[in-house]
């Protein structure tokens, strides 16, 4: 027989078990996007360092590639699970992330090259920050380093900028992508 004080310890560590769990489970689906949207990112910031005049073709195309790769990671993932086969709250929610992102450095920002570049990778960085807020610290800690370096490449780095913000941007996703596999 156990007593008050025992039960409630005990509903505790079964409660603590659940929210390691979830963060696990967590930590696994996102390592997997993040890693593909790194890779997404590097192969883009590259392309647009080689051919700099075709920069807002290649983001359009590299952001709707990744936006089609992780819905489809997110369909086999949910019918996996045996959950709805189709993540349309994920869809919606990057729509409405980049219709805004495009209203804020289009239409009321006419932002330059290099600060529409600034300006999307600290916009993705909020991002990942708010997720830390919820399922853990591995996105705090992957947003302030790549702010961070992003506003250092930024001021201080000077023509080659894009090929920084492949190895810090694109790079530090799939690293932090993989280190989230291993929390």
């Amino acid at each position: 027989m156990i007593d008050s004080q025992q039960a409630s310890a005990a509903l505790d560590d079964i409660n603590e078990v659940v929210r390691r769990v979830r963060q696990s489970q967590i930590y696994q689906v996102s390592s997997l996007i993040i890693t593909i949207w790194g890779v997404v990112v590097f192969a883009a910031y590259i392309a647009n360092y080689t051919w700099p005049r075709q920069g807002y073709a290649i983001w359009t195309i590299a952001n709707l590639g990744g936006l089609a790769i992780s819905v489809a990671v997110g369909f086999v993932i949910n019918r996996r699970s045996g959950a709805r086969s189709f993540p349309i709250r994920s869809v919606i929610t990057y729509l409405l992330i980049g219709v805004f992102g495009a209203f804020c450095s289009i239409v009321l920002g006419h932002f330059g090259p290099r600060q529409m570049i600034v300006f999307w990778a600290l916009y993705g960085m909020l991002f990942y920050a708010i997720a830390g807020l919820w399922f853990g610290y591995a996105f705090i800690v992957i947003a302030v380093c790549t702010t961070a370096l992003t506003l250092i490449g930024y001021y201080y780095i000077g023509a080659a900028f894009l090929l920084w913000m492949a190895v810090v941007h694109g790079g530090g996703l799939v690293l932090g992508g993989l280190w989230m596999r291993r929390i």
